[in-house]
């Protein structure tokens, strides 16, 4: 069985202060839930506070990861992280968000060199990918989110698929109180995983992890998790609060039957 990932994607919430209290608070109550893969995204400033509380908090296995990359390893890019600077401290990060894709302008070609260069530097991608609202109502999900997944893997090879995190997000759930039913959902990344299939095979296509993320919270945690295909979730507001993200993990981890 593919073990469950509970990824929380702080986004711009928290300073480093907040982001320590917050992790100091929250690991006492994961400590018994460890059947499931818990990782926590804080924004860029506040990544070495959380390291310090996770290292502070003997045994944790919780994991830190990152929000974003740059596509490239230095330079003149004022105000970016590159995969170097993270290596020291996360294992894993988040690319391919779709607030990144609208707001930052990124490209399935930059999506993809990311992905890469997280390879490269030994750190551990979770790739989102998800249909706009007018897609989806014009009967296009499974296209747009197959061609996301052909495009942001183009030249990964199998040996490395293993290390990677695929978080299914359809941008109209993203934030905005809706969410996909369980069964739309496992249904795309039902879609997602013959994709992987097509591209690696099944063997190796069944080894990938992948999540659902939209307005996850823990009164539609459970429905999720059972379905057969749905590995976790990346969570966005339920992540900032220390009751409801524990619940998230102990839904994940009952409905897997762990």
């Amino acid at each position: 069985m593919r073990i469950p990932i509970i990824a929380g994607n702080w986004k711009m919430h928290k300073t480093p202060a907040q982001a320590a209290d917050f992790t100091r608070a929250l690991l006492p109550e994961l400590a018994s839930l460890d059947a499931a893969e818990r990782v926590l995204c804080p924004p860029y400033l506040a990544i070495p506070a959380v390291a310090e509380a996770l290292a502070s908090h003997k045994g944790t296995t919780v994991k830190l990861g990152a929000q974003n990359v740059h596509t490239d390893l230095q330079g003149a890019f004022t105000g970016s992280i590159s995969a170097p600077m993270l290596r020291e401290m996360v294992e894993y990060v988040i690319v391919g968000h779709s607030e990144v894709r609208q707001y930052q302008g990124d490209t399935d070609a930059q999506i993809n060199r990311k992905v890469k260069i997280l390879l490269d530097h030994a750190l551990k991608p979770i790739l989102a990918v998800g249909e706009s609202l007018a897609q989806r109502q014009a009967g296009q999900a499974e296209t747009v989110v197959r061609d996301q997944i052909r495009a942001d893997l183009e030249g990964v090879s199998a040996d490395k698929l293993e290390r990677i995190v695929v978080a299914y997000e359809p941008i109209w759930a993203i934030g905005t109180g809706l969410s996909a039913t369980s069964a739309q959902a496992n249904d795309i990344i039902g879609a997602i995983r013959h994709t992987l299939t097509e591209l690696y095979g099944a063997s190796v296509a069944q080894t990938v992890r992948i999540q659902y993320g939209g307005s996850v919270k823990p009164d539609n945690m459970r429905e999720f998790m059972s379905q057969s295909e749905i590995d976790g979730a990346l969570v966005g507001g339920a992540s900032l609060n220390v009751a409801d993200f524990v619940a998230l993990v102990r839904l994940a981890i009952e409905a897997k039957n762990l």
